[in-house]
């Protein structure tokens, strides 16, 4: 495996653990903030959210991925100063569509209070929140500058430096402002968002600052440059960058649609209005945000990606090409396969450890199976995007919402489905979209996959994990119900079964050769110890 390749898958696991990270410490912010402000506090904090990434997802317009796909081009071809120039360009855009986003958010709070979220008692939390946006959007270019270079690591410590200082300061203020009233703590709460895209942002400017020297050397040598128009390079930003967006209003439609679809066909089912709400909270509120969260890992890989391939694509290098596509379905099917069937296996015992209901593991054991194919379509959305083909992506998701949407309205009516229907139709509209993203990478790549590789022996390994996890859930369960109460013995068992069975779907994929010793050395830090554990206990294949 080359040293890029390997950079690749680096820089992707790099961003996972860091995403990994600030989803933990979010989930205990919102704990921790509920505690605090009660049920109405986080009303009022949850109001600004809606608005401010919708009106974050259009300042940016998808232009971060596009800067990162043209400065990896440009780079591959040695032209640095047209890389530069991109960069500046994009910088530019950005610079004015956050300023002017954040002013229209600033002055128009009201209006959103009074007309959108009906309730003036927003007006605070929007207008606290409104500077992130400027923050947040000049950050997202200078993210795009290092992911262009396959440097992901000033990404993943500015997320996380964002979230800490995000966190932090928003308790601080709630805590100094709850005296005063609701909604000025509910401020104190939004207004963390600003400091944390403050903080990000002045690490990475200084970060900039420190590196640029290199890049700049490097422009300063180049001999032979033949510069694009700033008209030219504005319209091949956006003739990326709009698809891109497109794409990521898709699935904020496709929830909309849910929510008039869902409801109505629960109640079509015999069931009230109190029941059908609560059972939508079930699927949106408690099971989805599970499903969503092994997706860290794909858009990880999906960041990743995109200078990767981009690179390749640009050195007409279709042997790289298939080499890191194939490299990224493997690793996407590696980790979506378990994480879909221990969530399938253990679907009751999370809800309850999580939310105390254990009504929600039905709609979560249905949900668990749309993890491989929303996994699988970020992944190749990454590769689609960096082959140059962003509107391929966003179209397939426009026809597997189609789908979903039309099967939920049949399944959801079906009494003895209900709501677990809607969580049906998902699976199968994500399972479309992912299949139409696969064949199109199979069209432009010529990419092939191994059956073996990529079904038997995870298929193998995963068949084990499921017999160690249920027996582990159930040993403890029984041998421990003396000793704990009924909520810590379902944690400690929970959380045993999913420890023992991470460990033995590792185990298996060294032992059949599903993982192989080069793989396992390129994690960063442990890879390399993990390896020789391996090898000191035999666990690898000789032939590996």
């Amino acid at each position: 495996m080359s040293d890029s390749s390997k950079a690749f898958i680096k820089g992707a696991t790099i961003l996972a653990v860091t995403g990994i990270s600030a989803r933990i410490i979010g989930a205990v912010f919102r704990i921790v903030l509920a505690a605090i402000l009660g049920d109405e506090g986080i009303g009022l904090y949850m109001y600004a959210y809606p608005i401010y990434s919708t009106l974050l997802v259009i300042s940016t317009a998808g232009i971060p991925v596009a800067l990162s796909k043209l400065m990896a081009e440009n780079i591959a071809l040695k032209d640095y100063r047209e890389a530069l120039r991109v960069f500046r360009v994009a910088l530019f855009i950005l610079t004015l569509t956050g300023l002017a986003i954040t002013m229209f958010l600033l002055l128009g709070a009201e209006y959103f209070a009074a007309f959108v979220v009906k309730d003036m008692d927003a007006v605070y939390p929007l207008m606290a929140i409104s500077p992130a946006i400027f923050f947040v959007t000049i950050m997202a270019a200078l993210r795009g500058f290092f992911q262009g270079q396959q440097n992901m690591m000033p990404t993943a410590a500015s997320q996380l430096l964002e979230q800490l200082v995000r966190v932090g300061f928003s308790i601080f203020l709630v805590l100094l402002l709850l005296p005063i009233g609701l909604d000025c703590a509910a401020a104190g709460a939004t207004s963390g968002a600003a400091a944390g895209g403050l903080a990000g942002l002045v690490f990475l400017v200084l970060f900039y600052w420190r590196r640029r020297g290199r890049f700049m050397k490097l422009a300063d040598q180049q001999e032979k440059h033949d510069p694009a128009s700033a008209s030219r390079i504005i319209r091949r930003i956006f003739s990326l960058a709009v698809p891109v967006t497109i794409g990521g209003l898709v699935v904020p439609l496709i929830s909309l649609i849910d929510l008039a679809v869902v409801p109505r066909q629960l109640q079509a089912a015999g069931f009230d209005l109190e029941t059908a709400r609560a059972l939508y909270g079930q699927l949106t509120g408690m099971a989805g945000p599970i499903v969503y969260f092994p997706n860290v890992l794909a858009l990880a890989l999906s960041i990743s990606l995109v200078p990767a391939i981009s690179e390749a694509f640009a050195l007409k290098d279709r042997v790289l090409i298939q080499g890191r596509t194939a490299i990224a379905v493997k690793l996407t099917v590696f980790f979506s396969l378990p994480s879909a069937l221990g969530l399938f296996l253990l679907a009751e015992p999370i809800t309850v450890l999580l939310y105390n209901n254990a009504a929600a593991g039905y709609s979560l054991a249905y949900m668990s199976w749309s993890v491989i194919p929303l996994c699988l379509y970020v992944t190749t959305t990454g590769l689609l995007q960096g082959l140059g083909r962003p509107i391929v992506p966003a179209l397939n998701m426009l026809y597997g919402g189609i789908v979903k949407t039309l099967f939920a309205w049949f399944l959801t009516a079906i009494p003895e489905l209900n709501v677990g229907g809607a969580a049906l139709a998902s699976v199968i509209g994500i399972g479309v979209a992912a299949a139409l993203n696969l064949y199109h990478v199979n069209r432009f790549t010529g990419w092939r996959g191994n059956m073996r590789e990529l079904l038997v022996l995870p298929g193998i390994a995963v068949v084990a994990m499921s017999v160690f996890v249920y027996v582990t859930y159930s040993v403890v369960s029984s041998l421990a119900e003396f000793l704990l109460s009924a909520g810590r013995l379902n944690a400690a068992a929970t959380l045993l079964a999913i420890l023992v069975g991470m460990l033995i779907y590792g185990l298996v994929l060294l032992i059949n050769g599903g993982l192989s010793r080069e793989e396992l050395t390129m994690v960063p830090l442990v890879g390399p110890r993990l390896e020789a554990l391996a090898r000191r206990f035999r666990l690898m294949q000789r032939s590996q």
